[in-house]
């Protein structure tokens, strides 16, 4: 068995080793043009280029050309109203034409027909493959590629014909949508449809789809045009966008959204989402705050933390640094020691966050979730009279304190001088739980809502469904407790807690999956967050392989959401385990002796080289730089499985202020609007880039939502904290 491992393993490494930061790929970067840009909301007919290789977009209102920098009325007047194709011996309306090796192709309503140079007899064309055999009709486009490759877009689906074989597509093989309109080619091989709701490329194996706000001002596409530079321009029913192609590396990525946080979502050291006043313009923007500013700095520090660890970067030393002092902060402020604030404002705060949380307002939040507490106020005054702070705290803000505070001890805090100040906070807030019965108490002296670890509630009617992950979670705060501050307590208390509650079997099923109602993405988040703590400073091997089998149970509920930050934290711990099994620990005998060969069976199960590093990298390529909160619906698509379960769920969880969408609620999708589903092609989420949710701690099953719905831009430690972790652990060089 060790030999075979030993070639899993290297096999796994090679591949690894062959991903760098410095690689080059190919970023798309959207740009939809606006009244800001010269060009009015109009229907853009077609866009042409012309000599000069400016783009030129022709409406019935008149013409407008694209200087570089923004549009211009075109006196010209170059437009051409385009004519129907008329073919004298042919009879049926012409759709589409195309030449292709010496014959001429049309297609119609009706079907696809071929005529050669040596005959002058129009032929039916019948595209068949392995799979299917189609009858055409409503052949809209034709073209041939770069690669001398004839395609077509009919009712039936696309294809191409390529050394006189064809290669059809439909949903089943990754076709997201029919309907066509237009059709261009690239000198790269790459074809793009438009279509009545959105655009398509594709590269003759996989497609690639472009619809909502994210990519174009309009989904209706009339006309498409690849200028020299390989830029895209579509012309939509509302205006233009064009889709530029940058080479890129993972490196400038990581430094684009290093400079995006900064410039735009630093507040008082806070790293949270901003808003923007203006729909869509990232220029409008102001800081904005969140309901977990501690987890999303915390995340930020880390990431920060990471990169100090592989680059030996300042900059990064002194991000990680300012992040540790904000999170700190939100410890230092609040009425009791060891309490953590969810937020901390200036008192001259532009929204009336006291008010929101008026009395009504939790009264009525109530009527969703009989839990909710109306503790008033829920921004309490700061001692020095200054700031404002959220109290309320959950869970998931200790998920990340804890995460964070851990990481950089480890890799930051590199002196004693340094390290003093994460011992003080960690023993702060694990003395608050401990003395307070393992429960977070507000300043009206009862427990948060979402922060109750105590044995009480976990035997409760109304705990019971949370008694894994916060068994998971109380452990794990302990152990790093333990690690950072060396206090023997520590230890002790987690023993009691396993000795007397029995946490540890608890913990063994640490991420619920029924009902609906607790099956929360942001779960995830606090799941491979805490167990990262819990397994890397774990030393007793029999835990360790009780809360790996853990790891596992959660992750394989997980684990086709595309989530490159949950894909890292699992490969971690995954290695580390199989660094134990390889050094011998789980030999039979050694440990479980009373369960037989139970030890050495289970290391053999959970033995895993397959960390889906595929699915890293696409998300961490594909993720948009806009990273605007989008509203997108993808229940039209043709490649989609809807997942038929009863009673999903839908939670889009704490709302932005959006002022078209301004009720914090839940989503349910019924059986006839079903919102949750995947594609069939790979039995994945869709790709980062055609789904509604850019954040990695949201539900990438859910297929009609959105973030903000164009009044938010997210951070960019989405994509810094799994880049650098997948670093630091050796997945990316």
């Amino acid at each position: 068995m060790r030999i075979v491992l030993f070639f899993y393993l290297l096999l796994s490494s090679l591949i690894v080793a062959q991903i760098k930061g410095t690689d080059i790929f190919i970023q798309e970067v959207a740009t939809v043009f606006t009244e800001k840009n010269g060009l009015p909301e109009v229907n853009v007919l077609k866009i042409i280029l012309n000599r000069q290789n400016k783009p030129i977009a022709l409406t019935e209102k008149g013409e407008f050309i694209f200087n570089g920098k923004e549009w211009k009325s075109n006196i010209k007047n170059e437009y051409r109203k385009k004519e129907n194709i008329k073919i004298p011996d042919f009879n049926l309306p012409i759709l589409s034409n195309v030449k292709h090796n010496g014959s001429e192709f049309i297609g119609t309503d009706y079907g696809l027909y071929q005529k050669s140079d040596k005959s002058n007899k129009w032929i039916e064309v019948y595209p068949a493959d392995k799979k299917y055999s189609w009858k055409l009709r409503n052949v809209k486009v034709l073209a041939v590629d770069s690669k001398n490759r004839l395609w077509f877009g009919a009712n039936e689906g696309v294809g191409y014909l390529e050394h006189s074989e064809w290669h059809l597509f439909t949903g089943r093989e990754g076709l997201p949508y029919k309907n066509f309109t237009c059709i261009a080619v690239n000198d790269f091989g790459d074809v793009w449809f438009g279509t009545e709701k959105g655009a398509i490329r594709s590269d003759g194996n996989k497609f690639y789809y472009r619809f909502s706000r994210r990519w174009m001002p309009d989904d209706y596409v009339n006309d498409i045009t690849v200028d020299t530079r390989n830029n895209v321009w579509i012309a939509t029913n509302k205006g233009v966008s064009r889709i530029e192609n940058v080479e890129m590396t993972l490196d400038e990525k990581a430094d684009y959204f290093t400079n995006q946080v900064e410039t735009r979502h630093n507040r008082m050291g806070f790293v949270a989402q901003n808003r923007l006043n203006e729909r869509f313009d990232i220029d409008s923007w102001r800081f904005d705050i969140s309901d977990n500013d501690g987890m999303y700095t915390a995340m930020y520090g880390a990431a920060q933390a990471y990169r100090f660890a592989v680059t030996k970067s300042d900059e990064a030393k002194k991000l990680a640094k300012r992040s540790f002092e904000a999170c700190k902060w939100l410890v230092d402020i609040t009425h009791e020691e060891g309490f953590p604030a969810r937020v901390i404002i200036p008192k001259d705060w532009p929204d009336p966050v006291n008010e929101q949380y008026s009395h009504a307002y939790n009264i009525k939040k109530q009527e969703e979730d009989p839990f909710w507490k109306d503790i008033l106020p829920r921004f309490p005054e700061s001692k020095d009279g200054k700031y404002l702070w959220k109290c309320d705290t959950s869970s998931d803000e200790l998920a990340g304190h804890f995460f964070f505070y851990a990481v950089y001890y480890d890799l930051v805090a590199e002196t004693d001088e340094e390290k003093a100040p994460v011992k003080e906070v960690v023993a702060a807030i694990t003395d608050h739980l401990i003395r307070h019965g393992f429960k977070l108490v507000d300043h009206d002296g009862k427990p948060t809502r979402w922060a109750n670890f105590s044995p009480e509630f976990f035997n409760s009617v109304w705990g019971w469904d949370q008694r894994g992950l916060n068994s998971m979670m109380m452990l794990s705060f302990l152990n790093v407790a333990h690690h950072v501050t060396g206090d023997q307590k520590y230890l002790e208390t987690a023993k009691l807690l396993r000795d007397k509650y029995n946490y540890h079997i608890n913990a063994m099923l640490s991420k619920m999956f029924f009902p609906p109602e607790d099956v929360v993405p942001w779960d995830n988040n606090l799941c491979l967050m805490s167990m990262y703590g819990l397994l890397n400073y774990e030393t007793d091997p029999e835990l360790i392989m009780m809360y790996r089998e853990s790891l596992d149970n959660s992750w394989l509920h997980i684990s086709k959401q595309k989530s490159a930050f949950w894909n890292v934290l699992y490969a971690a711990q995954a290695i580390k385990f199989n660094k134990m099994v390889d050094e011998g620990i789980y030999n039979t005998g050694k440990y479980f002796p009373e369960a037989g060969t139970y030890s050495e069976y289970t290391a053999k199960q959970f033995y895993k080289t397959d960390f889906k590093i595929e699915d890293i990298i696409e998300t961490l390529e594909r993720l948009p730089l806009d990273l605007i909160g989008y509203q997108m619906d993808n229940r039209h698509r043709l490649d989609i499985q809807f997942d038929f379960t009863p009673g999903q769920l839908v939670n889009e969880g704490w709302r932005p202020i959006d002022p078209i969408r301004t009720e914090n609620v839940f989503e349910y999708a019924k059986e006839h609007n079903l919102k949750v589903g995947w594609s069939v092609v790979d039995s994945k989420a869709l790709p980062i880039d055609e789904r509604c949710h850019v954040r990695l701690d949201r539900d990438g099953f859910v297929i009609d939502s959105n973030e903000g719905n164009g009044y938010t831009e997210n951070e960019g430690t989405i994509y810094l904290l799994p880049y650098y972790m997948a670093r630091y652990h050796g997945l990316i060089k």
